[in-house]
């Protein structure tokens, strides 16, 4: 019996890799494995969000508003699953492993909100999503815990390795901080697992983090 296991985390806190992890793991025990990363970037179904993220709306996350820009990143979900990765949901037998997924839209977008408001637009999100749109629920949803200003000197020091750019999330201090608030509440109100990547301010290594990750997959 195949499942459905979300991974999130702040930018730099390690979820491409915790999932390449995880696949290859899985593929090693002989189990069928698909993996996602969103926003699909590479398909017509990201427009929306590309624009958004290289600052096409506006230069601060706030000049959209966090109803507009999930409906943006939900949209990207929908045609992907719609078009490729449905019948992998269907199938029952093949673990479905995805980088991001709605929960990014829980911690992005509900850190805009003032907190009075932000029960009702999870409550909002859920419906819209799961059952106006019809996408699926993961059975697991994997947090990685990792403070702004740990997961910022990464996100940095990647874009000076890489080349890469920082996206209108990476450049505010101030709404990464917000997004950390946001995600420690939408852990304990959507019931995500937690994976604390550092003690003692230093970021745990990643076999260390990703033992933790697979003994949270194996309770299911």
């Amino acid at each position: 019996m195949g499942k459905f296991i979300a991974i999130d985390g702040l930018d730099g806190s390690g979820k491409g890799t915790q999932s390449e992890k995880l696949v290859e793991k899985l593929r090693s025990e002989g189990k069928r494995v698909r993996v996602l990363s969103f926003p699909m970037y590479e398909s017509d179904s990201s427009i929306f969000v590309r624009m958004y993220l290289e600052g096409k709306l506006g230069d601060k996350p706030s000049d959209t508003n966090a109803y507009a820009a999930s409906m943006f990143f939900a949209t990207d979900r929908y045609i992907s699953y719609a078009t490729d990765w449905k019948k992998d949901i269907e199938d029952g037998d093949t673990y479905v492993v995805a980088n991001r997924y709605t929960t990014a839209n829980a911690v992005h977008q509900l850190s805009k909100l003032p907190e009075n408001e932000w029960e009702d637009f999870l409550k909002w999100l859920w419906d819209f999503e799961f059952t106006k749109l019809g996408l699926p629920k993961p059975d697991l949803v994997l947090y990685l815990e990792l403070p702004p200003r740990l997961s910022l000197s990464l996100v940095k020091s990647r874009s000076d390795t890489t080349g890469q750019k920082m996206d209108i999330h990476e450049k505010d201090t101030a709404y990464m901080d917000k997004c950390y608030e946001a995600a420690l509440y939408s852990c304990k109100r959507l019931g995500w697992k937690q994976i604390k990547c550092y003690e003692n301010d230093q970021i745990r290594t990643r076999e260390d983090i990703f033992e933790e990750i697979y003994k949270e997959v194996g309770k299911l």
